[in-house]
């Protein structure tokens, strides 16, 4: 109980669940809808918001934010223009992004020492403004999801059906999107830009092994969110390592162990 003596330490931990919670709900529709790449390019692109931040001396959190969403709109108008095929405008948008961010970053002189953080997590770096903004934005992000939730479940299992129906696809898609873009940009200080995209998709994956009913599987995905994300930041602190690297650790050893059970049932 020492850790919660140091605030530090109590702002990463109101960080880490917070996202924990937001993460399984927006990873869930990705992973049905096979999206998962574009929560990995995301996290790409939010490198360069990362990037953008330090060489222009912002806070790169909301420069992340902000470049995240822009680029998840350029995702969708790209992947519906059809002039690039399948997921091409995936690979574009992730080699573009990592093109920027080095180019930011020579610019910048060097690697930050922040940068580290950035990239893998850090608790030590989140800040009480982090929380708030964290906090206010993934409020957002559930407000949004209840709302348009039947929508979203429709486009999901059959986007054909629910063009028929009345529902504008394409713009409930973009919305999607946008709201994972967000989620991405707010995991930055608890995972960093190379990890999101497993927070996000692991949970829900795992979660799909157990071949339960939609709400329950989304009941269990933010069970194992919570779970893998407290686990990765008590160990994380104790063993003084990198806190993304440790929750993803973490939901690799539980993705593997449900899968091995329901397996072997």
């Amino acid at each position: 109980m020492e850790i919660f003596q140091y605030d530090f330490l109590v702002r990463g931990l109101a960080a880490g669940i917070i996202i924990a919670v937001i993460a399984p709900v927006i990873g869930i529709f990705l992973v049905l809808k096979r999206y998962s790449l574009i929560a990995d390019t995301l996290s790409h692109v939010s490198l360069a918001g990362v990037a953008l931040g330090l060489f222009l001396d912002f806070n790169p959190f909301l420069t992340a934010i902000g470049v995240s969403v822009l680029a998840s709109l350029g995702i969708e108008k790209l992947r519906l223009s059809k002039k690039v095929f399948g997921e091409s405008s995936l690979a574009i948008f992730m080699s573009g992004s990592l093109a920027v961010a080095l180019v930011l970053l020579s610019l910048a002189r060097g690697f930050s020492s922040n940068l580290f953080s950035y990239l893998f997590g850090s608790i030590v770096t989140v800040s009480s403004a982090d929380v708030w903004t964290i906090l206010i934005l993934a409020i957002f992000v559930l407000i949004f999801v209840g709302i348009f939730y039947k929508k979203f479940l429709y486009i999901t299992f059959d986007e054909d059906a629910a063009r028929v129906s009345g529902i504008p696809v394409a713009g409930m898609n973009v919305f999607l999107i946008m709201l994972v873009s967000l989620t991405v940009a707010l995991a930055i200080p608890i995972v960093g830009a190379l990890l999101i995209s497993a927070l996000i998709v692991i949970p829900a994956i795992t979660a799909l092994q157990l071949k339960l009913g939609f709400k329950w599987t989304i009941m269990w995905a933010e069970i194992f969110s919570l779970l893998t994300v407290i686990s990765g930041f008590l160990v994380s602190y104790y063993f003084d390592i990198s806190s993304g690297g440790a929750i993803v650790l973490i939901m690799l050893l539980v993705f593997v162990v449900v899968s091995l059970t329901k397996s072997k049932k």
